[in-house]
């Protein structure tokens, strides 16, 4: 049984949100006389996340003690997938582990095991400990491409670092523009902060997206684009500001690469051919155009929802350019803002083992797992198969694109695989052996936030069951069972990595930590708005970015190259048509958005949040569902080249005509036909870096009898 571990008095703890968010938020946890958690709540002393977190955070024992969380390992006895197992030690477990994967490299060589994991935990120890093991056996590489590659490249292509301003200046803006992203259900620190500035300053707050989602609806000003039409909107912004003098041209002149350029370039989109791309009238443009260009205090918070099309890091760049244009740089309060990840200082080699990491070893592509699986030539950069994975902090066999395929690799006989996880996943229920895991208030961690400007330690606050195991242990025992646990970094504990971390570069370690909390790197403000400089080399944000040779924070290795149609990239911040565009076969854009109460597919098993979010639904615009036949709660197949699936239909004016929605990571099996909406999304890589275009889907949508 799941059964805390009893405290002598009730307490707060003090720890940090560990799930793939950029708020990271600090948190205040209440823990009872009987050593369980209450109460989650968001830590007022911190200055970003200002006592505010998400709903599903704040409920967070619901998920910590469900009857369903894995207590056990476990071997499979059945067929994969058939849910038979029994129960064994962990001993047993490992032993059986270590065996499968020596056995995967006498047969095929050392990359025939993959080591495959992401952002269950934002934790840096517990997350990226895999990777010592991954170099200090050279098992294949792992290039973590799904989530941010086409909105960081976009940045920092054109600042030359990921950083930005102050995120908690939102509430000095005089203006806010959140796009791409619905931060109500994803970021709920933005809306804080944004909210704040409404009330205290008067500032509008403008948000962007693809639906009427409940940021929109929380806003001032709210444009609904078609999807992957971001850049269009961007360049006709910019085309507005040249033409009516709202332009810094003094400004350009001393930060920008090629200003006169840009301007010559932006002169035929106008909002006449951007109204034709985004559909979005040319009075909504205009109007945007002349309230940022007269509001020089605007901040824009550019997210990654948009950027997850194929041409995503073009949209990014675009985005980014109007505030160079505008010189919203300059002023506390102005700018745009992306991601922090630049500003922390860790230490990193020994926690990954790069002392020995062998550049000959192959990188395989975290969003093509399906393809590497399935035995995909250049997926597999034209080497021997993978019949092995170790899988911690995600679950591909729902969150992957390309679905079907990934289920077709998973069901390989040949395929050992190993899953140490919460619970008993999509992924974990193709497993040969399930491992159980820790969760964030069970073991020690320290985490940096991209949302804002905080390296935070997240402490072990309670015991966990006797049964279940850090990630670090998992690491730890299968290196003494593989033979490489006298490599360095090995054999110290969760404290040791943090201190070596932090204290090398001078950051304060695990004690220090344990006092404060968290430790703002936030830099000066001129540091911050680029006012000494861009991170270039010459200083200069560059409207003509390099695509292919310029710097970006998760750019492929050498050995992988240049991804996608780099070649149909822009000189200058341009739409470009990469996207999958309707068609008469397909003649509806499919996103993917994420829920309210699930983040990917974190939360799906918990029972206030399936109760909020109901079922797996399409949204679709009255107007087609009227040409279509379909009524509201009707069941209607989805489909495209990659498969169909059903769905709900869910007939409503939040989307506009010619799009779908469908809102959340539901396990596979919530669906009627036990398969996930990611039968639909494709694996293809988006240009110049990679990533996967998980919301630019064109697809067919008809009424079934069943």
């Amino acid at each position: 049984m799941n059964i805390a571990t009893p405290n002598r008095s009730k307490s707060t703890g003090h720890t940090v949100c560990p799930h793939d968010c950029p708020s990271a938020c600090a948190l205040d946890v209440e823990i009872g006389v009987d050593g369980r958690i209450g109460r989650v709540r968001g830590a007022a002393e911190n200055t970003y996340t200002a006592g505010v977190i998400c709903a599903k955070v704040a409920r967070y024992a619901e998920r910590l003690y469900h009857p369903d969380r894995l207590l056990s390992p476990k071997r499979r006895k059945g067929a994969k997938g058939a849910g038979d197992w029994s129960e064994i030690s962990w001993d047993a477990a490992l032993d059986e582990v270590a065996e499968g994967f020596l056995k995967a490299e006498q047969a095929h060589g050392a990359e025939a095991v993959w080591p495959y994991f992401y952002a269950g935990t934002m934790g840096q120890v517990q997350r990226d400990s895999i990777d010592r093991l991954r170099h200090a056996k050279r098992y294949s590489g792992f290039f973590g491409s799904i989530c941010t590659n086409m909105a960081w490249t976009g940045y920092v292509l054109g600042t030359g670092a990921l950083r930005g301003p102050d995120p908690r200046e939102i509430a000095m803006a005089d203006c806010v523009v959140i796009w791409g992203t619905n931060a109500v259900a994803t970021q709920v620190n933005v809306m804080t902060h944004a909210v704040k500035a409404r009330k205290e300053r008067g500032a509008p707050i403008v948000a962007i997206d693809i639906y009427d989602s409940p940021t929109i609806k929380q806003a001032d000003i709210g444009l609904v684009l078609k999807p992957g039409s971001d850049a269009a909107l961007a360049c006709a912004v910019m085309h507005v500001a040249f033409r009516d003098g709202h332009a810094d041209r003094a400004y350009m002149a001393r930060y920008a690469d090629d200003p006169a350029g840009l301007e010559a370039h932006l002169e035929s989109r106008t909002p006449e051919w951007a109204a034709a791309i985004t559909g979005l009238s040319v009075d909504e443009i205009e109007a945007f155009a002349a309230l940022v260009g007269r509001t020089k205090k605007t901040f824009f918070r550019l997210g990654y929802g948009f950027t997850r099309q194929r041409n995503g890091t073009v949209s990014m760049h675009a985005a980014l350019s109007i505030a160079t244009v505008l010189g919203s740089w300059q002023y506390e309060g102005g700018g745009a803002f992306h991601n922090n990840g630049d500003l922390y200082r860790f230490d990193k080699s020994v926690l990954t083992g790069e002392a020995y990491r062998d550049q000959d070893v192959r990188f395989l592509d975290q969003s093509q797992i399906g393809r590497v699986l399935t035995g995909d030539a250049e997926a597999l950069r034209h080497r021997g198969p993978v019949t092995a994975l170790l899988i911690q902090n995600t679950n591909p066999m729902n969150i992957a694109p390309e679905q079907r395929l990934v289920a077709k690799g998973f069901a390989r006989d040949d395929l050992f695989t190993v899953v140490h996880e919460q619970f008993m996943t999509d992924t974990a229920k193709m497993a040969d052996i399930v491992l159980p895991a820790t969760m964030f208030v069970e073991h020690d961690d320290i985490y940096r936030g991209g949302g804002h400007s905080h390296i935070l330690l997240g402490p072990k606050l309670v015991e966990p069951p006797e049964t279940v195991r850090t990630n670090l242990f998992v690491i730890e025992e299968l290196a003494k069972r593989l033979g490489v646990a006298d490599h360095e970094g090995f054999g110290m504990s969760e404290r040791e990595h943090i201190d070596r971390l932090t204290t090398v570069n001078g950051l304060p370690g695990y004690d220090d930590l344990l006092v404060d909390r968290w430790l703002d790197c936030q830099p000066d403000f001129r540091t911050a708005h680029y006012l000494d400089g861009f991170g270039h080399a010459d200083g200069k944000f560059r409207f003509r970015p390099d695509w292919q040779n310029g710097r970006a924070p998760n750019r492929p290795p050498v050995s992988v190259g240049i991804l996608g149609p780099s070649q149909a990239l822009p000189e200058f911040p341009d739409y470009v048509e990469l996207i999958e565009v309707a068609d008469a076969a397909h003649p509806f854009r499919l996103a993917t958005s994420p829920a309210r109460n699930y983040l990917n597919s974190t939360f799906a098993e918990t029972p206030t949040s399936r109760q909020k979010e109901g079922r797996p639904e399409v949204m679709i615009n009255p107007a087609d569902a009227g040409r279509l036949g379909i009524v509201d709660g009707e069941i209607v197949r989805v489909g495209n080249m990659r498969g169909d699936l059903r769905l709900h239909a869910k007939v409503t004016d939040t989307v506009k005509c010619g799009v779908l929605v469908a809102e959340g990571l539901w396990p596979n099996h919530a669906h009627l036909d036990g398969e996930g909406i990611n039968v639909l999304t494709g694996a293809d890589n988006v240009a110049p870096h990679g990533g996967a275009a998980v919301h630019d889907n064109r697809v067919w949508l008809e009424r079934t009898s069943a």
